[in-house]
């Protein structure tokens, strides 16, 4: 699922190579066994932040959103509840970090869910602000893998 307007559409193309190598990535058999950290794709260009966390209640935390990567949001174990809204409709909360390329927001009037369930994925570009780390019910443990690929 890719949510964008129209006229983001053609900066979400997934048959570039780096998106390539991305998914190239995530159909590996081994990823069960990955380690929690970074891991190495493309140098800085892609890479793969492999996570275990326990989810949270969406209302615990803000939207977050990048101007220079889309993440992609696989889920190895457990169910993911992940919020998407248009970041062009959404309020900042505080700086955003161009060091980090990272900002919290707020949701304007529009946003989605959709559920992550093991070997599900959601491709969030920078057009999308996104609440990763849900729980559809209770708190609950959760491995997934972000993969960063740079867009710009």
């Amino acid at each position: 699922m890719i949510f964008t307007s129209l006229a983001n559409a053609a900066a979400n193309d997934l048959s570039t190579e780096r998106y390539q190598k991305a998914l190239a990535f995530l159909a590996r058999e081994d990823l069960a066994d990955l380690e929690p950290g970074r891991h190495d794709i493309m140098g800085d260009e892609v890479f793969a932040n492999v996570q275990e966390i326990t989810t949270v209640r969406p209302d615990e935390k803000n939207y977050e959103a990048h101007r220079r990567y889309a993440d992609i949001h696989f889920v190895i174990s457990g169910t993911e509840l992940l919020g998407v809204a248009p970041v062009s409709e959404c309020a900042p909360v505080g700086e955003f970090s161009e060091a980090d390329d990272f900002g919290l927001y707020t949701p304007g009037d529009r946003e989605g869910w959709v559920t992550l369930r093991e070997g599900d994925l959601v491709v969030t570009p920078p057009c999308d602000a996104h609440k990763p780390g849900c729980c559809p019910g209770e708190p609950a443990p959760l491995k997934k893998i972000c993969v960063k690929v740079l867009v710009d």
